[in-house]
């Protein structure tokens, strides 16, 4: 009898233990004295409050917000808005070329190497990365945990592709079907039929990928392909999305030209990366389909052909020097017919590199647009795409991400300026690889929280 009193005295003190956990409420920040650019319209909300509750946006008003317990944050006028997505990274590819990390570079290599960069993109105002091949859940879970600091994290797991193809990464020698260190590493796997697509790409989803990477095109940086490959059968392809559709999710595929490009959305896939020969026809089918681009604005500068990625190459240089002149009437296009298109940096190389990099990209997209269309394309654009990856995959289904509004998450900058205005508080340069160093942070950026937790305040 006193067992079983004493075990109901446990069970009775657990219960309110757990009951009085419940009753707290989650932590509050209050940024009182900002104007918010909302990742959509074209003028600022002027003097306003938000409130933070937990990791999700409670309450925007421009009236005086009650929030008795809550840390209080005075923008002083600063402009506040969503943390930036970047739709096309490649956080574990550290360069300096393809066959570099193929024959010369272990999983150490590569893990210091995305420790490094997930810490980057963060400080550099990026909270939301999709990975866009190379990546498997690793990283992402030790930021998650709190292990190491970095943006959230999109996983596509290894680049799939065929056979001589831009995700074929093997030593030149290399017999067919001889495993290689990208595919031990499920970095970049080879696929040679619909069936080898399946595997692979249900191989991908088991080690956390948010959605599927297909190489359809050739590229610039890489051995074999030529940027104007058409790789991969039709079956192929719909294989891929098939597999996606299983998991709820979407294929991104590296398409190049316009027959990759139209052949990719007939069957289904969502994304189309780079898409540098597109048009106004790829335009229309894009808005039928529901589908999005991403794009490197810096291959229509001629710094391309400065990337150690691409001179230290013979091959790769002479597919540079095509592929500039034949993408010319992609802006143009762009202009015209607009699609939705979300930030791509696409850098392979050192985290120094890379930063500089990120920063010319952000100067590009104003410079060839405007600062509206710039923004948007950073931020609520970004946040639509990642969500493709739908209710099983999304490792973030608790709010949106990429817009200031009620619900969504608690991803936020603050940014000294309006960058409507002057573009140049987002962290820019208008110099690529030939331009300085880049600060550790940017300097216009003084405050920057992911999922409510703030990683950088020099307000005070």
């Amino acid at each position: 009898m006193k067992y079983l009193q004493l075990i109901g005295a446990v069970l009775t003190s657990a219960g309110i233990a757990t009951a009085t956990l419940a009753q707290e409420e989650p932590a509050q920040t209050l940024f009182t004295n900002v104007n918010i650019f909302d990742g959509t319209s074209k003028t600022l909300m002027k003097n306003a409050s938000v409130l933070i509750e937990g990791n999700l946006i409670k309450t925007i008003s421009t009236s005086e917000i009650s929030a008795a317990d809550a840390t209080i944050i005075d923008g002083g006028g600063r402009t506040l808005m969503p943390g930036l997505v970047e739709a096309h990274a490649h956080l574990m590819l550290m360069g300096p070329s393809l066959p570099v990390m193929e024959a010369n570079t272990t999983w150490e290599d590569f893990a210091i190497h995305g420790v490094k960069m997930s810490e980057m993109y963060l400080m550099q105002g990026f909270t939301t990365v999709r990975d866009a091949g190379g990546a498997n859940a690793g990283l992402q879970r030790a930021v998650n945990a709190g292990t190491i600091v970095g943006p959230r994290i999109y996983p596509s797991a290894a680049f799939i592709g065929t056979r001589g193809g831009h995700a074929d990464f093997a030593n030149f020698t290399s017999p067919v079907g001889e495993s290689t260190n990208m595919g031990r590493l499920n970095m970049a796997q080879e696929v040679d039929s619909v069936a080898e697509v399946q595997k692979f790409g249900r191989n991908n989803f088991r080690m956390g990928a948010s959605q599927l990477k297909f190489m359809q095109s050739g590229g610039v940086v890489s051995a074999f392909d030529p940027w104007q490959l058409l790789a991969g059968s039709q079956e192929e392809i719909e294989a891929a999305v098939q597999v996606a559709n299983e998991y709820g999710s979407y294929v991104m595929a590296h398409s190049y030209r316009k027959e990759a490009i139209m052949t990719a959305l007939n069957a289904g896939v969502r994304s189309i990366e780079h898409g540098f020969m597109f048009d106004c026809e790829i335009s229309a089918l894009m808005e039928e389909k529901g589908a999005y681009i991403t794009t490197n604005l810096t291959a229509f500068d001629p710094g391309l052909l400065d990337i150690p990625a691409v001179n230290s190459v013979p091959a790769s240089l002479r597919k540079a020097k095509s592929a500039s002149a034949a993408f010319v009437d992609y802006i143009p296009n762009m202009k015209q017919c607009p699609a939705k298109r979300a930030f791509q940096t696409d850098c392979v190389g050192g985290v120094g590199d890379c930063s500089k990099q990120i920063a010319y990209e952000k100067f590009l997209n104003a410079d060839f647009f405007d600062p509206h269309t710039a923004l948007v394309t950073m931020t609520s654009t970004g946040g639509e795409l990642v969500a493709l990856s739908g209710d099983f995959m999304n490792p973030y289904p608790d709010g949106k991400l990429g817009v200031i509004k009620e619900g969504a998450y608690a991803d936020i900058l603050l940014v000294d300026g309006n960058p409507l205005e002057d573009f140049s508080v987002m962290g820019t340069s208008d110099k690529w690889f030939d331009g300085p160093i880049r600060p550790y942070s940017v300097e216009t950026m003084p405050l920057i929280m992911k999922d409510g937790v703030i990683y950088k305040n020099t307000l005070n």
